[in-house]
């Protein structure tokens, strides 16, 4: 057993902030040596850890979903993913899980209880009722000819007539809410656009006859979020999968408490309302003494994506500024966290130039305790990242405190940036 924690007769109480850092670290894979080459085997294994994949439109570096992978095996080939997740009978499948996500195939009937939620939520209201005969046309239309994106779909609703339900059309709003019900899944994607079929079109008899009562899902995604964050409070557990009933996650901690696949941890510096916070650790979770990881991490990354949980592992105050007017953006248009070592130690702010071959780093930006080597590290990964998406070349803007030494260490063109932004 390593120092990470206090032992009072048999029980650990005590464990140190910098060791559950370590630890959380460790569960997601980083504590682990990329391997030298990445495969089907290597993708599938990582995740497998963490369970769940965020989706996210937002393409100015790359797609939010591709970069978990990255951040943890180095360059890949994203077709494999594609192949994995984006087939017609895929082995990864799209769910409302956290958010908009990946999930294994055979994960689907765990989410059973949220698409029954959301069904009583959307499945009867005003758009509903107003909108029967297109939701069962559109079955039918699915039943008949198959996957098809929305576009392939004609229909009245299609000639002008809008929904307010997120601005879509009504076709895709009536698509949309299938899938959060269950009766759709997507059988692949073209570029980013669905194609959707009925569910059994694309997942197996074996999946979508499974039942899982509504608690046993909740203690077995419980179970799986504290596998894959080693340490983590209520509030992270839920969050994992955005389980709103508190009671049922409560619960769930306590009957894995009561197999001994949970223990009660107070960590150092994590309070709520001034009092030091309930947190659990798992049984198999890694306590490494060291982790020396280089990454950029995806703001929707397992790792970051519960912004009050990367406040209390590595004091990082993370807000995305998509949709902040540019003037008082304070990092940058779509900032990335970079890890180095066992600490989240910056943000770069990363464009993908594919007309003029260049990776550029808009700004660039030290958070506290940056270690010596932290522009060679970052350099390196901005490097790697460059390959990955095919890119020549890195120029770095003259926005931010580390842009200089990111400039200097990958002896860089220097560029402009687009709003004039400059130290």
């Amino acid at each position: 057993m390593s120092e990470a924690v206090d032992t009072v007769k048999g029980m650990t109480t005590t464990l140190r902030r910098a060791d559950a850092r370590r630890i959380a670290l460790a569960a997601q894979g980083f504590s682990r040596p990329r391997p030298e080459t990445v495969g089907t085997r290597q993708i599938t294994a990582t995740l497998t850890r963490m369970r769940i994949l965020q989706i996210d439109s937002v393409n100015v570096f790359s797609r939010s979903h591709y970069m978990p992978l990255f951040a943890r095996l180095g360059a890949y080939d994203t077709s494999l993913l594609d192949a994995l997740a984006f087939s017609r009978r895929p082995r990864w499948v799209e769910s409302w899980a956290h958010v908009a996500s990946l999930v294994p195939a055979d994960d689907w009937p765990l989410l059973q209880f949220r698409r029954d939620d959301l069904r009583r939520k959307y499945g009867d209201d005003d758009w509903a009722q107003a909108h029967r005969p297109l939701l069962q046309w559109l079955r039918d239309e699915l039943a008949e000819r198959g996957p098809l994106r929305p576009a392939e779909i004609d229909h009245d609703a299609r000639s002008g007539s809008r929904g307010s339900w997120w601005g879509w059309d009504d076709v895709k709003n009536g698509l949309e809410r299938l899938w959060l019900f269950g009766e759709v899944a997507i059988a692949g994607r073209r570029g980013f656009e669905r194609r959707y079929a009925l569910a059994s079109d694309v997942l197996p008899p074996s999946v979508l006859e499974t039942a899982v009562p509504r608690q046993d899902a909740i203690t077995e995604l419980v179970r799986r979020a504290a596998r894959a964050y080693g340490v983590a409070t209520a509030a992270d557990l839920a969050d994992y999968w955005r389980i709103r009933d508190r009671p049922a996650v409560l619960a769930a901690i306590r009957d894995l408490v009561d197999t001994g696949e949970l223990q009660q941890v107070e960590v150092e510096g994590w309070s709520v309302a001034g009092r030091p916070a309930k947190a659990w650790l798992h049984r198999d979770a890694a306590r490494p003494r060291r982790v020396d990881a280089a990454a950029l991490l995806t703001p929707f990354d397992p790792l970051v994506w519960f912004r009050n949980r990367a406040e209390r592992l590595f004091d990082f105050d993370y807000r995305i500024e998509i949709y902040t007017p540019a003037p008082q953006r304070r990092f940058g248009y779509y900032s990335l966290p970079v890890l180095v070592g066992d600490d989240v130690v910056g943000r770069l702010d990363l464009k993908a130039d594919r007309a003029g071959s260049a990776l550029r780093v808009q700004s660039a930006w030290w958070e506290h305790g940056a270690p010596a080597d932290a522009a060679e590290r970052v350099t390196a990964e901005l490097r790697t990242a460059a390959r990955w998406q095919g890119l020549e070349r890195v120029t770095v803007a003259r926005w931010g405190d580390a842009s200089d030494a990111i400039a200097g260490a990958l002896s860089a063109a220097r560029h402009e940036h687009p709003d004039g932004r400059s130290n």
